[in-house]
C-alpha cells in the first residue's frame, strides 16, 4: 500500500492555519474597538448578544495579549480559540505523521451547539451582562 508524501497530507492543514494566522493578523494590526467591522446583524436586529458577539475584539485582544480584555469581550471565545489552536496542532502533526484524523464524536457537536445557546441566552441577563460581555 502507497502513502502519500508528507507534503500532500500536511496540505490542507497547512493552508488553513494560514488563513487563520492571517485573519488573526488583520485583527491584530486593525483593532476592532475602533469600529470598521461590520455589527453582529442578531444585534443589530434584536439588541440581543449572540455567542460569537465581540469575538472580533476578543481574538484582537489575545492577539496582542490582552487576556482580562478578550475575557470581557467573549469569555467562551477566550477559552475557544486557544482550544481550536491545540486542535489544528494536533491536525497538522497527525496528519505529518500518517495517523489518520481525530473524529470527535456526534454528542460533542451537539453538546457545543448547547453550550452556545446557554451562553447567549446568560449573556443577555442583566444581572450578567457585565460578567459575559460584551463590555
Amino acid at each position: 500500500m502507497r502513502t502519500e508524501p508528507a507534503r500532500r497530507r500536511i496540505r490542507t492543514p497547512v493552508l488553513v492555519g494560514s488563513i487563520l494566522a492571517a485573519g488573526t493578523l488583520v485583527v491584530a494590526i486593525r483593532d476592532p474597538h475602533e469600529g470598521g467591522y461590520p455589527l453582529c446583524p442578531l444585534l443589530a436586529l434584536t439588541g440581543f448578544a449572540c455567542a460569537g458577539c465581540g469575538g472580533l475584539r476578543a481574538a484582537h485582544d489575545l492577539a496582542v495579549g490582552d487576556l482580562s480584555g478578550a475575557w470581557a469581550m467573549n469569555p467562551l471565545l477566550t477559552i475557544a480559540m486557544p482550544v481550536v489552536a491545540v486542535l489544528w496542532l494536533v491536525w497538522l502533526i497527525r496528519a505529518a505523521t500518517n495517523r489518520p484524523p481525530w473524529r470527535p464524536p456526534a454528542w460533542m457537536f451537539v453538546a457545543l451547539l448547547g453550550i452556545a445557546v446557554v451562553f447567549s441566552a446568560l449573556r443577555n441577563v442583566p444581572a450578567l451582562h457585565g460578567a459575559l460581555g460584551p463590555a
